[in-house]
């Protein structure tokens, strides 16, 4: 059965589906989400780590009663041969989420501005007429499979892009991709409650790092990323083997584990063909650094909002119209997400020894008190361009990059 027809269909229900369904509900566009879980964001995936900053500035800080877990000024790096570099900032820059509650929000949010949810909603393919996208086809649970007729159809489907190919657009690359595991765990000890922990190095995290962050309740958060290997063996040696993270963690009972891939690649080449755009995880909107995408999803879903709707208005979805979306995402992000791209060559480029004299020459600096006042950790290269200024920042800077070249000697 074709439904009739809608002037844009989502194909997810995570930050990035949710607020662009919000920003084209708001001006006055029939959109409608589908989203193959029963639940608006469960299972949850992710870690919840965002900055507070980034979170005002698009307007959604403070968030509703219930959905931070906590509040951070501190953060604690530990080297893989065990030297500690802590970072004390003036102000609580971060938070932690509650994920399934923070999507849920968005996701009402949309509802209330009139978009159209549909969860137990399957999309198995999208509908091609002469190569190009016209609708998909949808199983809902209990209901059979109803094909939908659509001006525009917005992929944030995740990771996977498995509908992304089907657009006949560039998939992820597969080298880029880091696997993660998240895990709430109670029980913990010994943790400073203001602060997030990260552990570097091959042993625990090869290619990425794990991340330790406590919620108020006594409970945390524990997870990492890595290029090879099983993730959930890494995090039971992170947990039971690490001279740090297993004192607060030995005792500690795993109440939820999840398992996802991030990609570290930078925004995919082309996020647009005739009447599809692709927004977030699945255009590789994700900083390479970190592996956060949370903020560039949704800033990227509000940019696609306002090009759709320009393009829904003239009644032309084009690539020619639509390509202005990759225009606009690349000048408010691109700076910063390649900045990133380079420092996570560098990274990638470290051997254990290498990092270890990276944080030995960042202690003995002072890069600690440099970024005392930094409250900046999304747009990255914007943050590095300021802390340059600062003789300690730029003298870690030019040792880093000493660092990296006397790899290639």
């Amino acid at each position: 059965m074709v439904k009739d027809l809608r002037d844009a269909v989502v194909i997810g229900g995570g930050p990035a589906g949710s607020s662009f369904a919000l920003e084209l509900a708001k001006r006055g566009f029939d959109v409608a989400v589908f989203e193959e879980h029963p639940e608006v964001g469960v299972p949850s995936h992710c870690a919840g780590h965002l900055s507070i900053r980034s979170l005002r500035s698009l307007g959604l800080y403070p968030l509703p009663e219930g959905i931070v877990e906590n509040t951070f000024s501190a953060a604690n790096f530990y080297s893989p041969m065990g030297t500690k570099f802590s970072v004390h900032l003036a102000k609580p820059v971060t938070c932690a989420v509650n994920r399934a509650r923070f999507d849920n929000f968005l996701a009402e949010e949309a509802k209330t501005a009139g978009a159209d949810f549909h969860v137990n909603s399957r999309v198995q393919s999208l509908m091609l007429q002469d190569g190009l996208v016209r609708g998909m086809r949808v199983v809902k649970e209990g209901e059979g499979e109803s094909q939908i007729a659509t001006k525009l159809v917005v992929d944030t489907e995740g990771i996977s892009s498995r509908l992304l190919r089907q657009s006949g657009l560039r998939a992820l690359d597969g080298n880029k991709l880091v696997y993660a595991v998240e895990a709430e765990v109670d029980c913990v000890h010994d943790m400073e409650e203001d602060s997030v922990e990260v552990y570097l190095g091959k042993n625990y995290a090869p290619g990425f790092y794990g991340w330790l962050i406590p919620k108020r309740d006594g409970s945390a958060k524990v997870g990492l990323a890595t290029r090879k290997g099983n993730p959930k063996e890494f995090l039971d040696r992170l947990m039971f083997k690490h001279p740090v993270a297993s004192r607060r963690l030995r005792n500690a009972k795993v109440k939820r584990m999840a398992f996802h891939a991030i990609s570290l690649g930078g925004p995919i080449p082309k996020a647009y063909a005739e009447g599809f755009l692709a927004v977030g995880d699945c255009a590789s909107q994700v900083k390479p650094t970190t592996g956060g995408g949370v903020i560039f999803s949704v800033t990227c879903a509000r940019i696609a909002a306002e090009v759709a709707a320009e393009a829904l208005k003239n009644a032309d979805l084009s690539e020619n119209s639509l390509r202005q979306y990759q225009k606009s995402f690349t000048e408010a992000v691109g700076f910063d997400l390649g900045v990133m791209l380079k420092a996570r060559q560098v990274l990638d480029g470290f051997s254990d020894e290498n990092i270890e004299r990276a944080v030995q020459f960042a202690s003995r600096v002072g890069l600690d008190e440099a970024l005392r006042d930094v409250d900046e950790i999304d747009f990255q290269g914007r943050m590095i361009l300021s802390l340059a200024k600062k003789p300690a920042a730029f003298a870690t800077l030019a040792y880093l990059a000493a660092l990296y070249l006397s790899t290639f000697s």
